[in-house]
């Protein structure tokens, strides 16, 4: 059974090396921050987790954090390890060292996840892996006791695009619930009804039928915040911008997420935003 080093111990990270353990899985971590994580086994440096492991799994904040640590990585022997980087970034910041990290005699994919921390945990998110055959074989392999929605969707990178399609999409939604639920309110329907129906037919997603004690109050807990929304929806639109493509209801939705933040939610589950929503009716 292959070592696994998970490298970053955010939200996602965190769930990431939990989960991996909770299936038997032989987890070491390490954070550039020095963060612990409950029941996860942490190295020292980068350099201890990449001697300990065969398979790294990244899990950083932003293209800067991973650009560092691969920087890093690329100092060190990785001969026969293989790079899955699950981060929400832009595709070139691996791609542009894809060559390097092969020369160096290791394997790389991108494979970002899809959900949040909560959808990890169950083993229920998604995993777009982009990359040569072996590698994505050798990372869907590794993967599995994540999830067993994953996708081998294209060449490196194409990961990244995929998530950019299937979570822009659920910005798209929820642009539509902003400018729907206001008439279920006015109409006299009650928010359960109209957000249980809705979320029961074909015109549901998952993302809203999960959420729905949360948007009801009755659940305060927060799987992804506001603030990382709008972080993805920069990225996004990044994405769409370096294949000459723009995204209006994109801009539309992170002026939303904008103002949403300036009004102190930005920690906040976007269930907020889904019941906020509904009073503006």
């Amino acid at each position: 059974m292959p070592d696994i080093g998970v490298i970053g111990l955010g939200r996602m990270g965190t769930a990431i090396a939990q989960r991996l353990q909770s299936q038997g899985k032989p987890v070491t971590s390490w954070t550039r921050s020095g963060r612990a994580a409950e029941g996860v086994r942490i190295t020292l440096d980068l350099a201890s987790a990449v001697a300990q492991s065969d398979i790294l799994i990244l899990s950083l904040y932003d293209d800067a954090a991973v650009a560092d640590v691969l920087e890093q990585m690329l100092t060190l022997d990785v001969t026969g390890k293989l790079i899955i980087d699950t981060s929400t970034v832009l595709p070139t910041v691996l791609t542009d060292r894809h060559d390097r990290i092969t020369t160096a005699g290791a394997k790389a994919v991108d494979a970002p996840i899809s959900g949040g921390p909560e959808l990890v945990a169950a083993g229920r998110c998604g995993i777009f892996i982009g990359g040569d055959d072996h590698a994505a074989g050798s990372a869907q392999k590794a993967l599995t006791a994540l999830s067993d929605r994953i996708f081998h969707v294209g060449p490196l990178g194409a990961g990244l695009v995929m998530k950019t399609v299937n979570n822009a999409m659920l910005q798209v939604y929820m642009q539509g619930l902003e400018e729907l639920l206001p008439l279920a309110k006015r109409a006299g329907l009650p928010l359960e009804t109209a957000i249980t129906i809705l979320s029961g037919g074909p015109a549901g997603v998952p993302m809203v039928r999960d959420r729905i004690p949360k948007v009801l109050g009755a659940d305060k807990t927060v799987g992804f915040p506001i603030s990382a929304i709008l972080k993805d929806n920069r990225i996004f639109k990044n994405v769409l911008a370096a294949y000459d493509l723009q995204s209006p209801v994109l801009d539309m939705a992170g002026d939303h997420l904008d103002r949403a933040i300036a009004d102190g939610r930005g920690d906040a589950d976007p269930a907020q935003l889904i019941a906020a929503f509904y009073d503006r009716g």
